[in-house]
């Protein structure tokens, strides 16, 4: 805690009295600064939101005599979240006989995950007022065991007799150039480098040379930089990064070198034929492509039409995995095989949004005018507990600039334009055989920008009495132990307390 006596209240008054003649007489300008010092430091816990108490420094940094406390400090670590109202508490559809076991056994492959997607680079850091110090505080990037040099590096001081600099990182070495006579460098191709000089001009020619290296390869992580002088300390990030290879589409010049269209069926051929039909009426040379885990497959024979049979019943998102597995172009289009192409299906104006937009990844539209979409609202919670998700219905966010009839989500409809790569990068888990849609996007939810546009539809072939077999229902319509194992999955896979779909 700051203490400050009266008698520094007095001088600190006798400061102010020039200005604070014009509002109060003296005695009345002393209970004033005492009153305001009582209260700023009695009343405010200045420790809940900087973790140590502020350091009343001089204006000119090289002037400070008062240490400085540590600049870098670790977010602390999130207490349990709040399960939204009617959501579904996980740990009570595990097997009671294997519970514990399941929950041990989460909690370290939770920290095996933490390890694969943390970085250093993700710890809070604090730049203090009044440092003399110059270092660069975003976008110093290495590669790794490369040498680069630090840019900006400097130092900003009064006139001294000397000039001491230390500058240290833990995942590498530091070096510079052979000093002159009037400097000493000390730990040149070490993790510690000191630089001292009478003369600040060479002291900075100095710095400007000092490169880092990294000592481990590793393709994308970090490391901290800790620049001191006298009591100036700074910390800046290093990001060690491996290069990645563009890998880029030859869009072509029509859209079936943009897009593929791609479904999954299982003993709905004539809803297929129907859908392809549909399609070659607008697209007469996009391709197609179908996976098929059919009980008794019929063949398919059609110009550009790729037919994948896979083994009976394997499910849903196992046939999605196969279909997009197999895309060249650089978009694909996901339907049902139940859908029908109409006027208002333009994949053109899909792709329109997509290629003004290069940062989205998924653009939804609509199915028979109904635009569904979500928002998934997400609490990381405590380690071992748990998160909180609230899958909301109807959710948005704010329009795309330039497509007023669009806007951004977490999740669409099952009529959809991707971009093949990032889609391929979150997969669809083949475990969720027939309650599956939202959780692909919750896979995706920090790695897929989605989107949600009216001006694009499909339609859905009409349900008939004879439309559907008894054997296709079977399949089709999950059962409890579906649901039941679907919650036990996201309570072990996505580390969740609570789930709620709104």
């Amino acid at each position: 805690m700051i203490e400050i006596t009266c008698g520094q209240a007095w001088r600190l008054k006798h400061t102010l009295l020039p200005v604070g003649k014009m509002f109060f007489n003296r005695f009345q300008l002393l209970s004033a600064v005492c009153l305001m010092i009582l209260m700023a430091f009695y009343f405010i816990d200045f420790s809940k939101y900087l973790g140590e108490p502020p350091n009343i420094t001089p204006t000119t940094p090289e002037r400070s005599h008062v240490s400085r406390s540590p600049v870098t400090r670790h977010l602390p670590l999130p207490g349990p979240c709040t399960c939204h109202q009617g959501s579904t508490i996980l740990k009570d559809h595990l097997p009671k006989e294997q519970s514990e076991e399941l929950k041990q056994r989460r909690a370290r492959e939770f920290q095996q995950n933490k390890i694969r997607t943390t970085s250093v680079l993700s710890r809070l850091l604090f730049a203090l007022p009044n440092s003399p110090l110059q270092y660069p505080i975003q976008g110093y990037t290495v590669q790794p065991l490369t040498s680069t040099v630090i840019p900006a590096l400097g130092l900003h001081a009064e006139k001294r007799n000397s000039y001491k600099v230390v500058l240290s990182v833990s995942k590498g070495i530091l070096t510079t150039d052979i000093p002159h006579q009037n400097a000493t460098v000390k730990g040149s191709g070490e993790n510690k480098l000191i630089i001292e000089s009478s003369n600040l001009v060479l002291l900075n020619n100095l710095l400007a040379k000092v490169s880092y290296t990294s000592t481990v390869y590793h393709i994308n992580t970090g490391d901290l930089a800790t620049l001191q002088f006298e009591n100036h300390e700074a910390v800046f990030p290093i990001a060690i990064k491996q290069p990645q290879i563009p890998v880029l589409y030859d869009i072509g010049t029509d859209i079936s070198s943009h897009v593929t269209i791609t479904t999954k069926t299982f003993l709905r051929y004539r809803e297929l034929k129907v859908l392809l039909d549909s399609i070659r009426k607008f697209y007469n040379n996009i391709k197609v492509i179908i996976a098929d885990d059919s009980l008794e497959p019929e063949p398919i024979h059609r110009e550009n039409i790729l037919h994948y049979l896979m083994p009976p019943a394997q499910g849903w998102f196992a046939g999605r995995n196969l279909a997009v597995s197999q895309v060249t172009t650089k978009y694909f289009l996901w339907v049902d095989d139940d859908f029908v192409f109409t006027e208002k299906t333009k994949i053109e104006k899909l792709v329109e949004v997509m290629e003004a937009n290069p940062e989205l990844d998924v653009v939804g539209g609509a199915v028979e005018e109904n635009q569904f979409y979500f928002t998934l609202i997400y609490e990381e919670g405590e380690e071992n507990e748990g998160g909180c998700l609230y899958r909301m219905s109807q959710g948005k966010f704010h329009s795309l600039p330039g497509y007023p009839q669009c806007f951004l989500a977490n999740g669409v409809v099952n009529f959809f334009l991707a971009r093949t790569d990032a889609v391929q990068k979150v997969g669809f888990d083949p475990k969720l055989q027939r309650v599956a849609h939202s959780e692909f996007f919750m896979d995706g939810l920090g790695s897929l920008l989605v989107a949600s546009c009216s001006h694009v539809s499909i339609g859905h072939q009409p349900k008939t009495a004879d439309s559907q077999s008894s054997t296709y229902d079977k399949y089709r319509i999950p059962g409890e132990n579906d649901e039941e194992f679907k919650l036990q999955l996201h309570f072990y896979k996505n580390n969740l307390k609570c789930i709620k779909y709104g």
